[in-house]
């Protein structure tokens, strides 16, 4: 488990710097969020490719015949779960927001939810243990999104002349 644990502080931490590079690009009104998904899309194939050759190849941990293994229901789960939900829309939606609002408020807010909804669905669909530490966390996450969403959202940055938002 502390494994796990790590890669999830690296993962977070990654996503925390990453998004401030967004942040940035979108502030600067060159891009709107479709463009910074489209390169963040393309910038991850390469990567994502070799990361599944050394896997499947090198370290030998994931089949390589998952193709011909995995069940319909498997392929449903990678494309409307990992590719259209977390990969598309989650993306999508999260950099719709950062375009008209604060990074400190809209981030905690994304990544407050998506913790909940796993505690929530881990429970409820994949049977996974519900505790009182688990409920309790999904209450605090739940409390502290309603306190950054009641200091509102907008920006404070004034507009660029000849936008609109």
């Amino acid at each position: 488990m502390t494994k796990a644990i790590l890669f999830a502080v690296i993962a977070g931490l990654c996503w925390g710097v990453g998004e401030i590079g967004t942040k940035a690009a979108l502030n600067s009104r060159q891009v709107g969020p479709m463009t910074a998904m489209l390169v963040r899309a393309l910038v991850t194939v390469l990567p994502a490719v070799v990361a599944y050759v050394i896997a499947t190849r090198v370290w030998k941990s994931e089949p390589a015949e998952w193709m011909k293994l995995a069940t319909p229901g498997t392929w449903a789960y990678l494309i409307v779960g990992s590719g259209l939900l977390a990969g598309f829309a989650g993306v999508f939606f999260f950099y719709s927001g950062l375009r008209h609002g604060d990074i400190s408020v809209l981030r905690p807010i994304a990544f407050g939810v998506a913790p909940a909804t796993a505690v929530l669905l881990g429970w409820w669909w994949l049977g996974e243990a519900m505790t009182v530490k688990k409920a309790l966390a999904v209450v605090l996450i739940i409390a502290g999104i309603v306190l950054l969403a009641g200091e509102g959202h907008a920006s404070k940055r004034p507009e660029p002349a000849g936008t609109t938002t």
